[in-house]
């Protein structure tokens, strides 16, 4: 290309990406803050629109409520009036790219609201609000009426919001959030309110992409995959809500076009699939099978969600010369990779855009590497699909969370003379979130190891 026009194209590509972002003067990126290339591409009319959740795809009846709130911040004893500004969905509060860049702390709540419409063809459905993730506890309301509560800063969750909505018209969504940083219990990873050296800003509420899901009321929750390359199988055990007696699940497995296994059950267990000849999954060969899953009644089908799956196997055996190793589909792979901890100067836990997410790991394979060890922070899950289409293998951390024994005053010097004194309540949540991420991510072929301290920090007995 030449010289002259590809600047020009650049040019014009920079000029179109500003014009995106002064469309709507109630929102811009916090100034004086460090950015990547990718916050030019940020469109407050468009914030990360991909379909947020690429293991259980059910892309018909669904919409994105990522854009600009309204917001506010309040001391823990008030509820205010939620009308201090507008933030950008789903960039923490702290963040450049969230509009704002302020801090909360544990004396004061985070506040968030936002009026949406249900579509006409999700009338007459079940409809369903996620959250990818909210950073700490979050108190969801619709319509004024408090809907759920949820504890994790790393786990998504969603509710049943069908009985709290209007009839039809404007439905208000209200979100209060309260994380105490490096001031509390619960994992933070390297949240401290007074960043410096190794420590990191504070990520204060919704992190992750914000949609609601229409279904019928009797639809998959969510399935459980399982491959055995000995045994050439795969277990997929689904999760049902609202199934009646006789209801049936089929499953079956594609190599593109062309099925290769397929099993009917009743959904109270694991179904069985034979894979004759495993294209084995490895980050030489990253083969990914599709999946679909349906569910029957009466013969007719009343969902239906597609998802992937890897064959592949993680374990510990020794090689040929008798020494314990780490392997990969029963063979020696020496893993090798960088210590990712997934931060962005401008959007802190969540990446600009889907394209910079993706460029992360592509680029990290490109300059050699087969691992990469995601560390004490928890990925959206769009991150988990681009490593497992490109072979690229995941060590996933715990976040940390109370470190103990003066850890929080001596920063990166370790304490090796006395055993971790963590309370019962952190303890608690240390298991609750870690159980409920490792849930989450179950199904994800390219995570072969999951760390659950880093070092010595905030350690247990289990």
């Amino acid at each position: 290309m030449n010289k002259k026009v590809s600047v020009f194209l650049s040019l014009l590509g920079l000029s179109l990406s500003l014009s995106a972002q002064q469309q709507d003067k109630s929102w811009k990126m916090v100034k004086g803050k460090i950015s990547s290339p990718w916050a030019l591409d940020v469109n407050p009319k468009s914030v990360l629109p991909e379909y947020p959740r690429p293991q259980l795809e059910r892309t018909g009846n669904w919409k994105n409520l990522n854009g600009l709130w309204d917001y506010a911040i309040s001391e823990k004893s008030q509820r205010p009036a939620i009308n201090q500004g507008k933030i950008l969905v789903p960039f923490a509060v702290e963040s450049a790219l969230s509009g704002v860049g302020k801090t909360v702390g544990k004396d004061s709540l985070l506040w968030y609201k936002t009026v949406f419409t249900v579509p006409s063809n999700m009338k007459g459905k079940e409809i369903l609000l996620h959250f990818g993730a909210v950073d700490w506890r979050s108190t969801i309301s619709i319509n004024g009426k408090e809907v759920g509560k949820h504890e994790g800063g790393f786990d998504p969750f969603s509710f049943n919001i069908t009985s709290f909505l209007n009839k039809s018209g404007n439905q208000t969504l209200t979100v209060e959030v309260w994380d105490p940083t490096d001031e509390g219990p619960q994992p933070r990873g390297k949240q401290v309110k007074k960043p410096e050296g190794i420590w990191y800003t504070p990520v204060t509420g919704i992190w992750q992409t914000v949609w609601i899901e229409a279904v019928n009321k009797s639809h998959i929750d969510h399935i459980k995959i399982t491959p055995d390359i000995d045994q050439q199988s795969l277990a997929v055990t689904p999760v049902l809500t609202g199934a009646a007696s006789g209801d049936q699940v089929k499953v079956s497995a594609w190599d593109g076009t062309t099925k290769v296994a397929e099993q009917t059950g009743d959904g109270s267990g694991a179904i069985n699939l034979k894979i004759a000849n495993p294209k084995l999954w490895s980050p030489k060969s990253p083969f990914l099978y599709d999946l679909k899953v349906e569910l029957l009644a009466k013969n007719k089908k009343v969902d239906e969600v597609k998802s992937y799956f890897a064959m592949r196997k993680s374990s510990i055996g020794k090689d040929q010369n008798g020494i314990q190793r780490m392997l990969l589909n029963n063979e020696f792979v020496f893993q090798y990779g960088p210590l990712d901890q997934g931060w962005w100067p401008d959007g802190l836990y969540t990446a600009p855009t889907d394209a910079a997410l993706k460029f992360d790991v592509d680029k990290t394979k490109e300059m050699g590497f087969n691992m990469i060890r995601k560390h004490i922070k928890v990925e959206t899950a769009r991150w988990y699909y681009y490593c497992d289409k490109a072979g690229m293998l995941v060590w996933q951390d715990m976040p940390s969370g109370d470190l103990g024994n003066g850890w929080e005053n001596r920063p990166g010097v370790l304490d090796h003379g006395s055993d971790q004194k963590r309370t019962a309540e952190s303890e608690g949540y240390y298991k609750k979130e870690w159980n409920a991420i490792i849930d989450a991510l179950y199904n994800v072929p390219s995570i072969v190891v999951w760390t659950p301290f880093n070092e010595a920090w905030g350690s247990l007995k289990l």
